[in-house]
């Protein structure tokens, strides 16, 4: 279930054709406000469809048979992995189906659509929203025989996502840089789980801390206790990306060996690192993509006169949310 180095690279071999390399962003002003030796930023909110998703992705979509390709597959997201199979099903001309809750935001449902995927929204009411939509795919999946995908939970998901690790890596590299200190936010635990094992295998005295929302650090909880942990119904947060209750097996599976431990961060520091993002990086996040950034600006690890990299994750925010939120800031 753990890919190898090779098993990274091929895949980033294959992603990097059709996705954009992201910059890496060197902040002094961050650097001074955390008194870390230098901070960069890693925008993933600039990438195609709008976040890291389109990775994974297209990685999992290409491992398709051509007998599958033609049926289409069918998945469930809140709103980023929608939006990147979408994105990236358009691009190898694949039909793709997303479920996608009620409560998800509109702007990322109109995106997906605008992808050419067929989406089908459910309703949760007091149930876990992952929970009701995994069956409402499951149930597509057999009737109209799709291929069934998991956003997070999918060996060759975490390969995709590791793109993002292989090409910060690439990039510290070329600035003759070794980074510290790597935060990353964390859902489902695909994205985490490609990078971590990047750093991992590549710059193994990195430390690694995975970003949760209060309420919803799964992978924080499992790595603590050594096994997968479901967090209880709680409160929600505005990182709607990050509000997966448990983390995947596959992605736990690469994580265990890589030293990575969670930290959480508050709705209110989110807002506070969305604003800073902006007004420092001229970069607009959504709030699961400020997460990460949060963490390092909230203290959340000791990063005085160390090398920082922040892995922002996304930025598909409607306009008039991303204003409310940098205005209650």
């Amino acid at each position: 279930m753990i890919p190898t180095l090779d098993h990274l690279k091929r895949a980033y071999a294959v992603t990097s054709q059709a996705t954009q390399i992201t910059p890496l962003l060197e902040s002094a002003a961050l650097a001074k406000q955390t008194g870390a030796a230098r901070v960069f930023v890693k925008p993933e909110s600039l990438q195609w469809a709008g976040s890291f998703k389109v990775r994974g992705a297209y990685w999992r979509l290409k491992q398709l048979s051509p007998e599958e390709a033609k049926r289409g597959v069918v998945a469930y997201s809140s709103g980023n992995f929608a939006q990147g199979l979408a994105a990236a099903g358009q691009a190898l001309g694949i039909p793709v189906t997303i479920v996608m809750p009620i409560d998800a935001p509109a702007a990322k449902r109109d995106a997906t659509a605008g992808y050419g995927a067929t989406v089908v929204l459910t309703d949760h009411g007091e149930r876990p929203r992952e929970e009701v939509a995994s069956e409402r795919a499951r149930q597509i999946a057999k009737e109209d025989d799709l291929v069934l995908l998991h956003p997070f939970d999918d060996p060759e998901i975490v390969a995709g996502q590791a793109g993002v690790g292989l090409e910060a890596l690439d990039q510290l590299a070329a600035k003759g840089v070794q980074a510290d200190i790597l935060f990353c936010p964390v859902g489902g635990g695909g994205l985490i789980g490609g990078v971590a094992l990047a750093f991992h295998y590549l710059s193994p005295k990195t430390e690694l801390i995975a970003v949760e929302p209060e309420g919803f650090d799964g992978m924080g909880t499992s790595l603590a206790r050594n096994q997968i942990e479901t967090m209880p119904l709680g409160p929600k947060s505005i990182c709607d990306g990050l509000m997966a209750r448990r983390p995947g097996e596959a992605p736990f599976a690469a994580v265990k060996p890589t030293g990575l431990r969670g930290v959480t961060v508050d709705d209110a520091s989110v807002r506070q690192a969305m604003k800073t993002a902006f007004e420092r990086l001229k970069v607009a996040l959504e709030p699961s993509g400020a997460a990460s950034l949060a963490a390092a600006l909230g203290g959340k690890a000791d990063v005085k006169g160390k090398t920082v990299v922040v892995v922002a994750s996304g930025g598909n925010v409607a306009l008039a949310d991303f204003v409310k939120h940098v205005e209650n800031a």
